[in-house]
């Protein structure tokens, strides 16, 4: 007789073979007490006992994972037994009567094998399935029959449970950031444990890895111990039992517990996505029964595009390149793609660490990184599964899964700053240093893994962050000053009087009177309530933090700008070329190239022309040389351009390539509209869909200028190229210029002024704008000597 009393404080393996050996007894008796039929004249006699006759255990009796207080999911499988039925009534009755929840059928081999090949959840159970008693050939036909079936059937069966996974993450959400989490259904949860080894029974994938077992036996004990405590047969992790159930499994507190959990749910979820990605490429493939061949392209220095996944180039070497994890996914986020598993493993194994402070190189591809905002998360995800977060920074294995339990907090600790840092990319055209609003975003609750108050614990541990991406001793002390503020002005609109000027004195007393920190705050204020719920960023709480900012930026005076590295000196010429075929005109071409931190360091002098500025950036623009900071001074009708640029495929810039490619462009031989036309082609890009953004500061004109335009837009090869073309078609003259790329945008400032001296009207602004918008988005027209200016 079965004890169902202590079934539920049995171990799993205990409790699974008590119900064996007692279904077993039952099958027996079942068909020792019906009457055989009678036997057909002629016939062969009729099967007697077990013959032809199998119980099969499937779903998580199968798996001999059966938790307290769950369903014993059975199917009695027959073969030429015409007393079935019988047998079938004298099985199932003894089970109602114990009290315990069953779910039944009987089939024979070819029925079951006809329903598991239409219906992905019936095959996935008979996937599973076990003999518990009876005939051991039957029962092993049965699975033959069903993995052959499940293999043939798959390209129509895997697509279903696939929409069945996508139902349960909306229905349920995603165990890694749910407080009381499904442990079977939720995003991440157990089932997603049982449909890998389904694809993987289906020969589209590898059976999973060792972490996600591991994954998956935890939180079965979670599970188990959930449903003994409470009594029932439930699998939400309810808040009144996590304490209980952690100290049962020897875990310091509910948050341990939670965050155990979690990090478990994250492994099998980033498992599970990458085997649906490799599951939904195998079934296209396999109707046309060979391989396409993928296109290489390539994307940044040691790092290409192949098919939908950023992989290594064959002449990349992981083990001496401390910056291609950064940079490969800089180029990955840019691309809205995701790192090969391959390339994540070799990255793992061989990249050794970045030296401290980073070089500029790093903290460049890791904004980069940041500013590709959405799609940046499934790539740090990556980088995190795989550790290489950790490795870069150290801090971060404080707050990995760290549960937040305010309700109004969507994620985890770590979840919730990597969303806030996409928010903040959202925002990076309304700030003057969208580098420092990225790192702060990312950091603003760093202090969480730590005793005391986040805000002023993590202002010294982002400071010592900042320095050590190789910030300066400024820029690393507004870190500290964002990270220990970035509640104030939520706080203070929503708990004091925003009209008291007592109120506003102490808001612009503690952020030091700066209203380029004001400025930073608002947008990170911005960001992480947006990263946190809409409850806790509401548009009545937005209206009281705007208005707020606006008092205090009134008592401040105005915004106070900086001007951020790099500061450009002109180069020695190294290579003077003939003076252009123009008339009248004399002087050489001269280039001049010097290493430096961040990449080289061009200076360009040629005869000052119409379009001088665009003429050079498109040449660098063509030799595949990403401009990071220039600025253009005339003296004597000679122009001398200094940029900052980066090789996009870690070819340096040739001197004497880039003398001719600019003499040729000023007498008309080399037209840089149709070359870089070709050059974009040759090397899609997916820009930023936000719109450009452009504003004009007249009252900050000095000198011969008599207008500045800033232009905030997605970064892109030849942007500079268009932007100063598009000016100079408008008739206007650039003076000079600052051009800063700062992760993914670039934020050009364009000193400009008309060749009469007269103001530029409010009319000529009107079709600057209208050409500025439109270089943003495609190529610009030609600009040399014959162009009106």
């Amino acid at each position: 007789m079965l004890d169902t009393e202590a079934l539920p404080g049995l171990g799993r393996a205990e409790r699974v073979e008590a119900l064996d050996g007692w279904l077993a007894g039952l099958l027996d008796d079942a068909v020792a007490g019906t009457p055989p039929p009678r036997t057909r004249r002629g016939g062969p006699p009729p099967r007697t006992g077990t013959e032809g006759l199998a119980l099969v255990a499937v779903g998580s009796l199968g798996r001999r994972e059966l938790p307290p207080h769950g369903d014993l999911d059975l199917v009695l499988v027959h073969e030429d037994r015409p007393e079935i039925a019988a047998v079938a009534d004298a099985l199932w009755y003894p089970v109602w009567d114990a009290g315990l929840r069953l779910d039944h059928s009987v089939r024979s081999v070819q029925e079951a094998v006809t329903v598991a090949s239409t219906d992905a959840k019936a095959g996935l159970g008979l996937l599973d399935a076990r003999l518990v008693a009876g005939d051991a050939e039957l029962a092993a036909r049965l699975r033959t029959a069903t993995l052959a079936s499940w293999r043939q059937h798959a390209s129509r069966l895997m697509p279903q449970l696939r929409d069945l996974r996508r139902e349960r993450a909306r229905r349920l959400g995603e165990l890694a950031f749910l407080l009381e989490p499904d442990l079977k259904e939720a995003y991440g949860g157990l089932r997603e444990g049982q449909v890998l080894r389904a694809a993987a029974a289906a020969q589209l994938v590898d059976e999973p890895p060792a972490e996600v077992e591991q994954a998956y036996a935890f939180l079965l004990d979670v599970r188990d111990e959930l449903r003994r405590r409470s009594g029932r047969a439930s699998d939400v992790l309810v808040r009144q039992e996590q304490r209980a159930i952690a100290a049962t499994l020897g875990l310091a507190d509910e948050d341990v517990l939670l965050r155990e959990v979690s990090l478990a749910g994250r492994r099998l979820a980033f498992v599970a996505d990458e085997t649906w990605r490799r599951v939904e490429a195998a079934l296209v493939r396999r109707p046309r029964g060979r391989y396409r061949r993928v296109r290489r392209e390539p994307l940044a220095e040691g790092v290409v595009r192949q098919g939908d996944e950023v992989v290594l180039a064959r002449d990349a070497h992981p083990a001496t390149d401390p910056g291609l994890v950064l940079r490969a996914a800089a180029a990955a986020a840019r691309a809205d793609l995701l790192l090969s598993p391959y390339t994540l493993k070799v990255l793992a194994v061989h990249s050794p660490p970045l030296p401290e402070p980073w070089p500029p190189e790093a903290r460049w591809s890791f904004l980069r990184v940041l500013a590709s905002g959405r799609s940046a998360v499934p790539v740090l995800e990556q980088l995190d599964q795989e550790g290489l977060l950790s490795r870069l920074l150290p801090e971060w294995d404080r707050i990995r899964s760290l549960p937040q339990r305010h309700p109004w907090h969507r994620y985890t600790v770590d979840r919730h700053l990597i969303e806030a840092a996409a928010a903040a990319s959202e925002l990076t055209r309304d700030v003057d240093r969208p580098d420092l609003l990225l790192v702060a975003a990312l950091l603003h609750d760093i202090g969480k893994g730590w005793p005391g108050d986040h805000s002023v614990v993590g202002a010294p541990i982002a400071a010592e962050i900042g320095a050590r991406m190789g910030f300066s001793e400024p820029d690393v002390a507004v870190l500290g000053t964002l990270v220990r503020h970035h509640l104030l002005l939520p706080a203070t609109a929503t708990r004091r009087d925003i009209d008291d000027p007592a109120t506003i004195e102490r808001v612009a007393a503690t952020i030091g009177h700066d209203a380029t920190v004001l400025q930073l705050l608002h947008a990170l204020a911005q960001a992480d309530g947006a990263a946190t719920s809409a409850s806790a960023w509401s548009p009545w709480k937005a209206h009281l933090v705007a208005a707020l900012v606006a008092r205090v930026q009134g008592r401040l005076g105005g915004p106070q700008l900086t001007e951020p590295d790099p500061v450009l000196h002109p180069t020695s010429a190294q290579v003077t070329t003939p003076a252009p075929d123009i008339p009248g005109v004399t002087r050489a071409v001269t280039v001049g190239i010097e290493e430096v931190a961040d990449g080289q360091q061009v200076t360009i002098g040629a005869p000052d022309r119409p379009g001088l500025l665009s003429t050079c950036a498109g040449v660098l623009a063509l030799n595949q040389l990403d401009v990071r900071a220039a600025k253009m001074t005339v003296a004597d009708g000679y122009g001398t351009g200094v940029f900052a640029v980066r090789p996009r495929f870690g070819r340096a810039p040739v001197p004497e390539i880039l003398a001719d490619g600019v003499r040729a462009a000023l007498e008309g031989t080399l037209r840089l509209p149709e070359r870089l036309r070709q050059r974009e082609a040759d090397y899609r890009q997916e820009g930023r869909s936000a719109p450009p953004r452009i504003s004009w500061h007249d009252h900050e004109v000095s000198g011969p200028a008599t207008g500045i335009v800033e232009v905030r837009a997605g970064d892109r090869a030849g942007l500079l190229y268009r932007l100063t073309a598009a000016i100079a078609g408008e008739g206007l003259d650039v003076t000079s210029a600052r051009i800063e790329t700062l992760g993914a945008d670039a934020v050009d400032c364009f000193y400009v002024c008309n060749p009469s001296g007269s103001p530029v009207d409010p009319q000529q602004k009107e079709r600057v704008d209208a050409a500025l918008v439109a270089a943003t988005r495609g190529p610009a027209l030609a600009v040399g000597p014959d162009t009106p200016s």
